[in-house]
């Protein structure tokens, strides 16, 4: 691919940012492998892989099913191809919602670290949460202080873990119609990890072959994430790090610096890297960097851990999943600091060809080519320190001549927390449904999840939320989803003359875009609180509200458990890339239809952004003729 006219096209067709275009360019040109040089080297992909027909779950596999022909219609053990579709796809949900819920516990722990005066660094930042959520699990505050009932609740959010109770304290903000149908469903979670443990016991060889049990455990396990683990690692974050409000701060690959030492925080927990802003924000760092012959320390956040910075300190995000190499790719990027998650093995070898330092911090992902320095909130601040100081060490290393920053960054406006939003409308949800019901605003969408290289990047994001606000329905995103936004400027007020008439009036009106950036992935649960308090006003289940949800580009797990607890939870769920179910037809049909008698809900698939927003849209029509608004 030597032409340059072939390499421009073969950029602009992997990216829709021009940024992230011009570093696509930039590695094209010189031989750096990425995301998708690695997609194109495994055409063709695995077509069993795909239809989620293969198993691997015992040592008499690996077992495939031919869902089309006459041969092996079962595999050694006899799971036929709905047992084997439906166990892989609670396999997958169930990394997801580990992931997520492991993230919150880490959360939990430090919490009642920082309570008990053992983590450097932390303190109780939102006093009012704190003492709020004591009241939902029954904690008493009068005359005690933040750190005695930050321990309590703690201890009790702990406890919901391993649960002996059979009950998730915060599954009671769901709307009493919804639990009702979890109820008589049978999928109540009954603890986080409890659920993720069975739903394991459940796939082993020789234990649940009922493709409908299996897909019921599946909805149990994922309202375990949704309503219990990523909702309680958002909650604590509020009470540590401060509940998001409306900021404004920049997006895309032109928030590297030229003339700074650049540090890029990657990954999903916020718990390291809001101890690297205070390093980085210590006289004595700055001066280190002066010394280095750098003008000071840029910070720039990267995929989730880059959303939560961005919402509560205003850092501002280089990129969503599909940038870490890229960012490397400028030359400007000192260090690439990783927690867990969405990281991909492969950076070490890029950053290999740059000065770039990768440094890992958790024992829970180790990269071999990276350095490792544990990250410990006894030591946090310390620990911060001294990453920062291998920064700013690798500037005089830098090649002024391979730096290629692409451009300027795009402003933004984020911080749209459940709080926030809720504010903003004057301390009710009241103006809000009275815009829904004139029908100035139609309904509203969750547009979340990842980026994958099979789709064009950030294309799928942008299109389909340009796409609903033409048509006044407001768009709240989270994760990669609203920095492909952010990037594309719907996250300013002016973004608003983008929006049909009435959802434009309402934006105007209030001073905030027509699409709200509501956190990181794990704030996904914000979404699930919002539609809780609406319902809740209106006394209706989840399923009642003229909503919807979509993960345009998705790739991770983690997708597959929040796509799961929207759709238990009520919510029409619109995937972009196809699930591994196609392989079952029953599967597929319960999924797609089946579930819709029993949540109001379902999942569909759409590649095309502007045919989903067909389909999302008239789901919106369905609930409010069922409204009769």
């Amino acid at each position: 691919m030597c032409d340059p006219k072939t390499m421009r096209m073969e950029a602009e067709k992997r990216s829709l940012d021009r940024t992230d275009q011009e570093m696509n360019l930039v590695t094209i040109q010189d031989g750096i492998e990425t995301a998708w040089d690695r997609l194109s080297s495994q055409q063709p992909q695995c077509g069993f892989g795909q239809l989620g027909v293969c198993c691997n779950n015992c040592a008499m596999g690996p077992c495939r099913i031919d869902p089309f022909g006459e041969k092996a219609k079962r595999g050694v053990c006899g799971a036929d191809v709905d047992t084997i579709v439906a166990r892989n796809l609670l396999d997958d949900l169930c990394v997801g919602a580990s992931a997520h819920s492991d993230h919150g516990r880490e959360v939990v722990e430090v919490m009642r670290e920082t309570a008990r005066g053992q983590a450097e660094g932390y303190r109780i930042t939102d006093g009012k949460k704190l003492q709020r959520l004591a009241a939902e699990y029954g904690i008493p505050v009068s005359g005690r202080s933040n750190e005695a009932i930050a321990e309590d609740l703690a201890n009790g959010m702990l406890e919901e873990y391993g649960c002996i109770k059979n009950h998730l304290q915060l599954s009671d903000r769901a709307p009493e119609p919804t639990r009702a149908i979890w109820e008589k469903t049978g999928i109540v979670p009954r603890g986080i990890d409890r659920e993720i443990v069975e739903a394991m016991h459940r796939i082993h060889m020789g234990v649940d072959a009922d493709y409908v049990n299996i897909l019921l455990h599946a909805m149990r396990t994922a309202l375990g994430d949704g309503w219990g683990g990523s909702m309680i690692a958002t909650e604590c974050s509020d009470i540590l790090f401060g509940t998001p409000k409306p900021l404004s701060s920049e997006v895309n690959l032109g928030t590297l610096s030229t003339d700074k030492v650049n540090v890029v925080l990657h990954g999903h927990n916020p718990l390291l890297s809001e101890m690297i802003v205070a390093a980085a924000e210590d006289p004595g760092m700055k001066q280190y960097a002066e010394k280095k012959g750098a003008k000071g320390i840029n910070l720039v956040g990267m995929c989730c851990t880059g959303n939560e910075l961005l919402m509560r300190s205003g850092v501002p995000i280089a990129g969503n999943v599909l940038d870490q190499e890229l960012a490397i790719a400028t030359g400007a990027v000192e260090a690439m600091i990783v927690d867990y998650q969405c990281i991909y093995p492969s950076i070490p070898a890029t950053a290999a060809c740059y000065h770039t330092r990768v440094i890992t911090t958790s024992r829970k992902a180790k990269i071999p080519g990276a350095e490792y320095m544990e990250f410990h909130p006894k030591t946090a601040l310390a620990t911060a320190k001294e990453i920062i100081k291998r920064a700013i060490d690798a500037y005089p290393d830098r090649d002024p001549n391979r730096v290629r920053i692409p451009g300027k960054p795009m402003k933004l406006m984020a911080g749209f927390s459940e709080e926030a939003i809720c504010s903003a409308l004057g301390g009710t949800y009241k103006p809000l449904i009275d815009a829904i019901v004139a029908g100035s605003i139609r309904g509203a969408v969750g547009v979340v999840g990842c980026n994958n290289p099979k789709i064009r990047h950030d294309y799928g994001h942008v299109t389909l939320a340009q796409e609903l606000i033409k048509r006044n329905i407001l768009v709240v995103e989270t994760g990669c989803a609203a920095i492909a936004c952010g990037k594309a400027g719907l996250l300013l007020p002016e973004a608003a003359d983008q929006a049909g008439e009435g959802l434009k009036g309402v934006c105007n009106l209030l001073g905030i875009p027509p699409v709200l950036h509501m956190g990181s992935c794990v704030d996904n649960s914000r979404i699930l609180v919002m539609a809780a308090k609406i319902a809740n006003e209106l006394g209706v289940g989840i399923g009642d509200l003229p909503i919807g949800g979509a993960a345009p580009e998705w790739y991770s797990q983690k997708a597959i458990s929040i796509g799961t607890y929207f759709v238990a939870s009520g919510v029409y769920t619109v995937l972009g890339i196809p699930p591994k179910i196609f392989g079952s037809q029953n599967v597929l049909t319960l999924l797609a239809d089946g579930v819709k008698g029993i949540t109001n809900s379902s999942f569909a698939v759409e590649p095309d952004p502007v045919k989903a927003a067909d389909l999302l849209e008239a789901e919106i029509e369905r609930k409010r003729t069922a409204l009769k608004i």
